[in-house]
């Protein structure tokens, strides 16, 4: 069984620092065993970061829709998996208003990271807490998952206005406070990417075709914990990537499997 311990020392072996804000994407099946679940998870990775900030993604983007416009930040279940779900409702963390893609805070300066998502139109806007992982030079933890769950590449999309990311069409959305407030959150577009194959849910799933090039600019670093292969990623290094391959790149190269040439980062 994996221990607080063990995910304490995989966590400095991988370069993380304890003042660092970092994110997490998990699928905690493929980690196996852990010290007490999900939660023993977030203590560890709370207490490594002692000094710093850690973000888990609650989202709700499958949840709060055009038929279902309310996210209650009290109740809402997230639809992304294990550690969202006991992440979101944990008393020693905040959780974010976005009314898609949520996040709860824990450590330093919580509450203030996470302040005005409620104010968010699109999922991951330039100023969102998502975006501000560049401004602070933050990291992402993917546990036995690759960059099809990197949320974090959304942020670089919208901050670099990629076309064919965000619905043209939004829907006039509901945000219920941690006091049962009522907050409006109008005009609210969704992701949509048009032209994927039909049994591809989303753009993400081509995430991976930027693999290669990330690795180029030393933006991953690679290790085990658990029976897991999990990717420490720079979210600075991943974000000016992105940007010098939009600025050569001739096509959208997340909407099908493709190899990215190495001119267009190199």
């Amino acid at each position: 069984m994996l221990t607080r311990q063990e995910i304490k020392q995989f966590l400095k072996d991988m370069g993380v620092k304890p003042t660092d804000t970092l994110t997490i994407h998990a699928a905690l099946r493929k980690v196996g065993p852990i010290e007490g679940g999900a939660d023993g998870l977030i203590d560890a990775l709370k207490e490594y970061l002692s000094d710093g900030l850690l973000l888990v993604p609650t989202h709700t983007w499958a949840n709060v829709t055009p038929a279902n416009p309310v996210f209650d930040v009290r109740s809402t279940v997230p639809c992304i998996g294990t550690l969202a779900k006991v992440a979101a409702f944990r008393q020693d963390g905040i959780r974010s208003l976005h009314p898609t893609h949520s996040m709860a805070a824990f450590g330093k300066n919580a509450r203030a990271y996470i302040q005005g998502e409620e104010k968010s139109h699109t999922p991951a806007p330039v100023g969102g807490a998502l975006s501000r992982l560049y401004d602070v030079e933050g990291k992402v933890l993917l546990l036995g998952i690759g960059h099809e769950r990197n949320t974090y590449l959304h942020a670089v999309d919208e901050r670099i206005d990629v076309k064919n990311r965000i619905a043209e069409k939004g829907f006039d959305a509901t945000v219920m406070d941690w006091d049962g407030n009522k907050i409006s959150c109008p005009d609210y577009h969704p992701h949509q990417v048009l032209g994927l194959p039909e049994n591809v849910s989303g753009c993400s799933e081509y995430y991976p075709n930027y693999k290669k090039a990330f690795e180029d600019a030393d933006a991953v670093h690679y290790g085990q914990l658990g029976n897991a292969l999990c990717y420490v990623c720079d979210v600075k290094k991943m974000t000016d990537r992105m940007i010098t391959i939009w600025k050569n790149a001739d096509r959208d190269m997340c909407v099908c499997d493709m190899e990215i040439p190495e001119s267009w980062y190199r």
